[in-house]
């Protein structure tokens, strides 16, 4: 069986073991396993590489970042561009593909889903994303060497902080949804943590969804203003902040905001741990800074867990294929890796729950 070979959206630790896990359990079944370049792009352009992948070449990149195929944010299915879906079609079926494997998130996943269900073409998926927000899995690769990378940063802002008798607010990425905020907050000892769920209202499409959300940061900040305040008054003489990306400030009607191909608000412009340390500085006169650690999220060799999870999920994925279990994608349930309906993987972003988040809450508020 011939089987291409993708990986798609933004990359992140656990790319590479997971494609060696894959490689090396397809080589089993005597397939043959080709890259693809770029993600959705080395379909759309025809980017394939000039020799299938061997076990010499992904032997020694467990512990390597990034993706060795490289990566984009392409979409075959954006509107307004149909000839990239007739030409990744096309491309699939004059390379003899007969399985597309993609790793990525839910923008990557979401094209393998409608490519099987749409257009008959065989996938199966393998699920990254350092935000930990794909449904039906408990965890995804990424994530814990992402959290790993966020403690490390607000551990290091710790010393600064109480050096000098600051607020240190660390804003870490995890796009809609507060998995890393959650964490790295509970990690490294944080006072006050800030993540979308906490301000999303009942209903997000209402029409007075976005005051809804104001109304709620304008309160939790408040909240958080008194506590750094106490923490202060009782001899505490720094603090910690952590606030996800995914937190709207409030923005002028008229601020121009830009998406990327799927459609999604590139949220790194959007400023929040500025306006956050700006916010606590107006309102308790301490002094405040914001630190970004952005995309160094991303790099660096992945975790011991997201090593093992990767390839782990890598060689189930090989195996669904054998098995002829297509338009699925591999996940972890506990300590088992099964297969599940890529539908329901994609398209409802796995948030975190506010049972949760109140149940933790008590490490913010001392």
């Amino acid at each position: 069986m011939k089987i291409g070979v993708l990986t798609g959206g933004g990359d992140c630790p656990g790319l590479n073991p997971a494609i060696r896990g894959f490689v090396m359990r397809a080589l089993d079944y005597g397939d043959e396993c080709w890259g693809l370049r770029d993600g959705w792009r080395g379909l759309v352009e025809n980017i394939v590489e000039s020799e299938p992948l061997t076990v010499g070449r992904v032997e020694e990149i467990i512990r390597q970042g990034g993706t060795m195929l490289g990566s984009s944010r392409t979409n075959p299915f954006k509107e307004g561009q149909e000839a990239d879906l007739e030409k990744c079609l096309s491309h699939i079926r004059s390379n003899h593909f007969d399985v597309i494997a993609a790793l990525g998130g839910d923008d990557t996943l979401g094209v393998a889903n409608r490519l099987y269900h749409e257009h008959g073409i065989k996938t199966v998926g393998i699920p990254k994303t350092m935000d930990n927000d794909l449904s039906e899995t408990d965890y995804t690769f990424g994530f814990d060497s992402a959290v790993a990378v966020a403690t490390d940063a607000l551990d290091r802002l710790k010393d600064t902080a109480k050096s000098h008798s600051r607020i240190m607010v660390l804003e870490v990425m995890g796009r809609h949804a507060g998995w890393v905020a959650l964490y790295t907050a509970i990690a490294g000892g944080a006072d006050w943590i800030l993540i979308p769920e906490q301000m999303e209202p009942a209903d997000p499409k209402a029409p007075d969804a976005a005051a809804h959300r104001t109304q709620k940061l304008a309160a939790e900040l408040n909240e958080m203003v008194q506590h750094l305040k106490a923490a202060r008054a009782r001899g505490k003489n720094y603090g910690l902040v952590v606030v996800s990306e995914g937190v709207q400030a409030p923005k002028p009607a008229e601020t121009e905001v830009k998406v990327d191909a799927f459609g999604h608000i590139i949220l790194a412009e959007q400023g929040i741990g500025r306006y956050v340390a700006q916010w606590i500085e107006s309102e308790t006169k301490f002094e405040t800074r914001e630190a970004s650690i952005g995309h160094i999220q991303r790099g660096g060799a992945p975790t011991v867990f997201d090593r093992v999870l990767a390839t782990r999920l890598g060689i189930k994925a090989a195996d669904c294929i054998h098995e002829g279990q297509f338009g699925m994608m591999v996940a972890i349930r506990g300590n088992e890796i099964v297969a599940v309906d890529l539908r329901k993987a994609v398209g409802i972003s796995k948030t975190v729950p506010l049972s949760l988040y109140n149940e933790l809450k008590t490490l913010f508020n001392k």
